[in-house]
């Protein structure tokens, strides 16, 4: 990581003729993000803004289903319900990769196919993070504080929405960072999906900038990983109070 870290910061030839740890200078750094930056007119932002966006639309639809979800499993007793999470098990240890094919096919009959949508929506499907939701409700819920809301003559959604959604933070936190680390890192499904470059998240994007020089294939490794990074920060406080509470 080090390496890495230091990589921008020196040419190609430093970069082989120079001490492994060894820091260029800044000018260096500077002219290395300015090639970065003009590659195939601005290429490289453009990819970094299809992630952002895709990122955050899967993560939405994702959470908006996830908490009343996994609140449903938790709580309520109705005909199917350990049917469901069944299911929902099952299908969080298939792997990704064995979805795409169908997603193909289901997303061609939806004409779907080079849209951004295709690459949102399978996102939004996150049977991970509504088993995250269920844990936590079932362990966070008091019985008797939802059997007092009812009594109250609150319905089961007011009860979700006035006693159980401002509780869900910590889980919530857990589900958007799962989801945006799955969807920001995921290189197959938008390979098959999108068909044009300026549609491609940064994941895809990097494949082609292996055809630029060792110090901007660097930086842009370094760009691609800071707002993973800067997620994990802001939601590391839910993130450890998420756990802590499913641990128990």
């Amino acid at each position: 990581m080090l390496w890495l870290a230091l990589a921008p910061t020196k040419t190609s030839g430093q970069m082989v003729g120079r001490m492994p740890f060894a820091f260029g200078s800044l000018p260096q750094l500077a002219r290395t993000w300015h090639t970065l930056m003009a590659f195939d007119h601005g290429l490289f932002t453009t990819w970094m803004g299809n992630s952002v966006g895709y990122v955050l639309g899967g993560a939405a639809i994702a959470l908006g289903v996830a908490l009343p979800a996994g609140y449903a499993l938790a709580v309520l007793q109705f005909v199917g319900r350990r049917f469901l999470l069944s299911v929902t098990l099952i299908v969080m240890l298939v792997p990704a990769n064995a979805l795409v094919l169908p997603l193909f096919l289901e997303m061609h009959d939806f004409h779907l196919l080079g849209s951004p949508v295709s690459v949102i929506l399978p996102f939004g499907f996150f049977p991970f993070g509504v088993y995250l939701v269920y844990l936590y409700f079932g362990s966070t819920l008091a019985p008797d504080v939802l059997a007092a809301a009812r009594l109250d003559g609150c319905s089961e959604w007011r009860t979700f929405l006035h006693i159980a959604l401002p509780l869900s933070a910590p889980v919530a936190g857990l589900v958007v960072l799962f989801n945006v680390v799955a969807s920001w890192s995921n290189f197959f499904l938008p390979f098959v999906l999108l068909q044009q470059r300026q549609q491609y998240p940064i994941a895809l994007g990097l494949q082609v900038l292996q055809s630029v020089p060792a110090p901007e294939m660097a930086l842009a490794l370094l760009v691609s990983c800071a707002p993973v990074l800067a997620v994990f920060i802001f939601a590391q406080r839910a993130m450890t109070r998420g756990l802590l509470v499913l641990e128990r």
